[in-house]
């Protein structure tokens, strides 16, 4: 537990302005040094004189923040092994794609999304007339990304970004950015950089966005205040529907379908998702699409991993949409999968 009293001098070190409206022509105190850190007995801390942390808080100085401050905040920050190791065995790339599907679209969790749905139903459908993204898909990502809401992250996001921002060389850039956007949240009083929750890669909530985007796409559903992306369904389904919505869901379309090879010859191994192909294409090469879109629908053909062999299915727009919130195909494919069994669930729930 934090004393109060240093959150209030952490607090008060931070300049309190809007993220939104840096004062770009505050000079930066370039003399300013890492402040002196007491290390607690188990404990790691980063070296604030590494020249690229340097570097970082110095560019942090040229944007407003405070030096002390910045370094003040750094200096609670401990490095995290465990997150790298993490971070180089991602499931979807060590998994076939029956593997990926079984971990996913278990009873339990088709139930939980289920018992969800009813639960909050007139919000839901309430946000799905405003969003025009459907329920179940929402629903979907929720699921795949934290087990409805049972887990959301154990790990300090200011301990995880600043491990892979500094220890992660392959995604440091990327990193960086991530926690400066994080330390700005701080800053604008959206977030306590000491206590907040997150994944082993920083993304928070139940929606499980990265700073950047909680920045661009968290709302509130009810219009008043801040999102609060732990407690308040409303504010996790809007912000997760106005995600798609701003990725280019389209209302009303598939997001896949299912497909035989036929004459077609066997695709090659599926690099990034791409809307490189349609379906008339695929249709003259002799594959069979269960599909009555026209020929002109821009699609992907997506090679699916069993058991027992390869199934193929096709991707539209909707499904490159889905694959924004992560590249993976394989995540893309459990998210559809979700949506659906949750319809079904739903609706059998329903039946007379």
């Amino acid at each position: 537990m934090i004393p109060r009293a240093l959150l209030l001098l952490l607090c008060a070190l931070l300049p309190a302005r809007s993220p939104a409206a840096p004062e770009t022509g505050a000079a930066p105190d370039t003399q300013a040094s890492p402040p002196p850190e007491r290390v607690l007995p188990g404990h790691t801390r980063f070296d604030l004189g590494r020249p690229d942390i340097t570097a970082f808080v110095d560019r942090l100085a040229s944007r407003g923040f405070d030096r002390a401050a910045a370094f003040a905040l750094l200096a609670k920050a401990e490095p995290q092994p465990a997150i790298i190791d993490a971070m180089n065995r991602p499931a979807e790339k060590t998994l076939a794609w029956w593997e990926y599907r079984a971990r996913f679209l278990t009873s339990e969790r088709i139930e939980a999304g289920a018992r969800l749905w009813r639960e909050h139903r007139e919000l839901l459908d309430a946000i799905a007339l405003e969003r025009h993204v459907p329920p179940e898909y929402v629903l979907g990502i929720i699921g795949a990304e934290t087990s409805f809401g049972r887990v959301t992250g154990r790990h300090r996001v200011l301990d995880a970004l600043a491990t892979l921002a500094f220890d992660y060389p392959a995604r440091s850039e990327y990193f960086q950015q991530e926690l400066e956007q994080f330390l700005l949240l701080c800053r604008a009083g959206e977030l306590d950089p000491l206590t907040t929750l997150g994944s082993y890669a920083g993304a928070m909530g139940g929606a499980q966005f990265m700073p950047s985007n909680f920045q661009k796409y968290a709302v509130h559903e009810a219009g008043t205040g801040h999102p609060d992306l732990w407690n308040d369904w409303g504010d996790i389904f809007a912000s997760i529907a106005n995600y798609l919505q701003q990725h280019g869901w389209a209302d009303g379309q598939p997001v896949l379908a299912e497909a035989e090879l036929g004459a077609a010859p066997e695709p090659g191994p599926l690099g990034s998702v791409a809307l490189g192909e349609t379906l008339g294409a695929l249709r003259s090469r002799g594959m069979r699409v269960a599909s009555l879109l026209g020929d002109d629908t821009p699609c992907v053909t997506i090679p699916a991993t069993l058991e027992s062999g390869t199934s193929y299915r096709i991707g539209f727009q909707n499904f490159y949409v889905i694959t924004r919130y992560n590249r993976s195909p394989l995540y893309a494919m459990a998210v559809h999968d979700m949506a659906q069994a949750l319809v079904a669930r739903v609706l059998a729930a329903d039946a007379p």
